[in-house]
């Protein structure tokens, strides 16, 4: 644990703007969640607000809100918020100045950074706290290029793509990898985004803040790196984007680069588009064509991963029941139900 941390979700956290408080909430071996910032929500508990299991982390007015609750205060205030383009939300700087006066630091996953900020950098050198910005590029030297040594991986890797961004891919893996350890299997998870790490996630890269030309490298190497370290009886591999999303098309890597062998697919049957690009008018592919796809790299889809956002319950098991039925897959709701279902496929992989 790096210390207890407040989540600022600023009005957000029953959006799906707010995935990295999501991801926060229900898990993190980096921070001990102490509490969230979220004035339309104060006095529930985020838990239940979120999908209905109390987990006593209470939602509170404000960061005075909760410091008056808390006299001790908190060590971290993590922004829990995905902006449009990464911008840091100018209407939270007053509640993120609160906090750094109280002697609480910043972390940000965003594009746009806390230090490059001078109002804030001004507070923080004032009050002696820190601006951690998370999506910051490695220097250069500390770089990979992709060797080949992915081949000495002997183990089976499993990633989990989705057929859109924010769809519940770094969840499902999670979910995923803490079931198979309850099983007594050896998995590991590589996180490619900046809630991975946030969630504490040892092995792995920021997918989108890496140069082009070291995304493959710095893939490799994380999956390297953990097999020779922990020596996994599997490795799940957190996607990013979509195969086939024209804001930023991107899985190819996963699947020829990181050697995949095998796939779950994360799909969202109510979204008829891309998220965030309805406008454009471009569908989102159907799970059959998906998968037609990705078996085209050579790789199998294992299963499917509903998120079921908009939907109703009686909705998500009729679509639930229908892929099943129609690809021949295990098909699981994994916040409602748990990903149980997909364990068998998965485990099949390992050597007997």
């Amino acid at each position: 644990m790096d210390g207890k941390a407040i989540i600022l979700s600023g009005g957000l956290f029953d959006s799906m703007n707010a995935k990295t408080a999501h991801g926060l909430v229900r898990g993190t071996d980096r921070y001990e969640i102490v509490g969230v910032i979220d004035a339309p929500l104060h006095g529930k508990d985020a838990g239940v607000v979120l999908d209905g299991k109390h987990r006593d982390i209470n939602v509170y007015e404000s960061v005075e809100a909760f410091l008056t609750a808390h006299p001790g205060g908190a060590d971290y205030a993590v922004l829990g918020i995905a902006t449009g383009g990464g911008k840091l939300p100018r209407h939270m700087f007053p509640e993120m100045k609160t906090c750094m006066r109280s002697g609480i630091s910043l972390v940000s996953g965003l594009h746009e950074f806390l230090s490059d900020e001078p109002e804030l950098s001004e507070v923080a050198e004032k009050y002696g706290v820190s601006l951690i910005d998370v999506r910051k590029p490695k220097p250069r030297k500390e770089l990979h290029f992709w060797s080949g040594k992915i081949m000495e991986v002997s183990c089976p890797k499993v990633a989990v793509m989705g057929a859109d961004c924010g769809i519940g891919k770094r969840t499902t893996a999670r979910f995923l990898v803490e079931k198979l350890q309850e099983e007594g299997v050896n998995a590991q998870m590589i996180y490619t985004g900046q809630t991975g790490w946030l969630q504490g996630g040892v092995y792995g890269f920021i997918f989108d803040s890496t140069l082009n030309d070291f995304v493959s490298g710095e893939l490799e190497h994380a999956i390297h790196s953990c097999f020779v370290k922990e020596g996994p009886d599997i490795i799940i591999v957190e996607g990013q984007a979509a195969l086939r999303n024209p804001s930023g098309p991107c899985g190819s890597e996963f699947l020829v680069s990181g050697q995949m062998d095998g796939v779950i697919l994360q799909y969202a049957p109510a979204r008829k588009f891309y998220k965030g690009w309805e406008k454009t008018g471009i569908p989102m592919p159907d799970p059959a064509s998906e998968i037609a796809l990705i078996k085209a790299y050579g790789v199998p889809t294992l299963g499917m991963s509903l998120n079921t956002k908009g939907l109703t319950q009686a909705e998500a098991q009729q679509y639930q029941n229908t892929y099943a039925d129609s690809l021949g897959l295990p098909v699981v709701l994994p916040v409602e139900e748990g990903v149980e279902g997909l364990l068998s496929s998965i485990k099949s992989l390992l050597p007997s």
